[in-house]
């Protein structure tokens, strides 16, 4: 257990820029402390000593607003940076040195039995936002764009953004199939309506500099 902290503690001070001491990545990273938790509550979920693990997940996530269930399947050295609002399912399988940003939710879509989760693969890196649902697999050295929703296996090497999910790049190249989606490009409803707005008031004023009766 000391040896992996280590190794975690080791993984932060090498990927994080913001980490300035050991000690302060100890006390202050929540990813890490549920992480550790979840070692804890992992095993004792194995041991079926289930409510105990439970309970365990659910203070930790009380703590640190980062919901890991017991029954998730975590490799080593995965990072999850910030994590607020973070959701891990039960059946979940996550390989090593993967990194999870906050908001992100590795769920079912409730129509799955047994394995509901998603498998992610060794080195993939998950944005901020994103949802992955269901039996499906991520492939290794994978990267998930912020805010996409991932429905169906993705490839080893790819770079998959939007909704749902698009792969745009594989090992380096960009993939065109069909629409290609861009974060730059990505629909926004709120921006669409401060423009229409905008042309509202811009109407209004040439009305009132007209004369016409408002």
């Amino acid at each position: 257990m000391f040896g992996r902290m280590k190794e975690d503690i080791d993984m932060v001070m090498e990927l994080d820029p913001a980490a300035k001491s050991r000690l302060e990545v100890f006390l202050s990273y929540s990813g890490l402390h549920a992480v550790w938790s979840h070692l804890l509550a992992h095993r004792l979920y194995r041991k079926n000593a289930t409510s105990l693990a439970r309970i365990i997940s659910q203070i930790s996530r009380f703590f640190t607003g980062i919901e890991i269930h017991p029954g998730a399947e975590i490799g080593r050295r995965l990072f999850i940076d910030h994590g607020s609002g973070t959701v891990i399912g039960e059946t979940c399988r996550i390989g090593n040195d993967v990194t999870i940003y906050q908001g992100v939710t590795l769920g079912g879509t409730g129509k799955e039995e047994k394995k509901r989760h998603p498998d992610i693969g060794d080195f993939v890196l998950i944005a901020t936002g994103a949802k992955v649902l269901g039996n499906i697999r991520i492939g290794e050295c994978s990267k998930v764009g912020a805010n996409s929703v991932v429905l169906k296996d993705i490839p080893p090497h790819s770079t998959v953004v939007g909704i749902p999910g698009q792969v745009v790049k594989q090992k380096g190249e960009r993939v065109r199939r069909g629409q290609v989606f861009e974060h730059s490009s990505l629909p926004d409803p709120l921006q669409e309506k401060i423009c229409a707005l905008e042309e509202e008031i811009k109407e209004f004023r040439r009305d009132i500099e007209n004369g016409k009766d408002i």
